[in-house]
């Protein structure tokens, strides 16, 4: 994990508590200086996911089998696309923390 800033500073994103969160690295890199993405579904660009001022169940909601993100949203749709919260490794991961009994996490 590493610490995100939700508008990037090269956007002019302050350094503050409001504007930080913790990230895995790899979806951090994916997301850049980004805070736009187009919808998958619509096209239409729209902001990503600010887990500051969102709630995650609105915009996402776990696969029936409890391995994937899914977009609900246009919101939660391109912000699944531009940080590939369905890559290989992670979709992995969270089968083998299905086992274990860790996820998916209670909402």
């Amino acid at each position: 994990m590493e610490i995100d800033h939700i508008v990037p500073e090269s956007l002019g994103g302050p350094t503050t508590r409001e504007n930080l969160w913790l990230a895995c690295s790899m979806c951090n890199d994916h997301k850049g200086s980004r805070i736009a993405a187009a919808d998958p579904i619509t096209g239409t660009v729209v902001r990503l996911f600010d887990p500051r001022r969102q709630r995650w169940t609105e915009h996402f909601e776990w696969s029936v089998e409890g391995d994937a993100i899914l977009g609900k949203t246009a919101i939660g749709r391109a912000t699944v696309g531009a940080l590939r919260l369905n890559r290989v490794e992670l979709v992995e991961a969270r089968r083998g923390w299905i086992i274990a009994g860790w996820h998916p996490p209670a909402t």
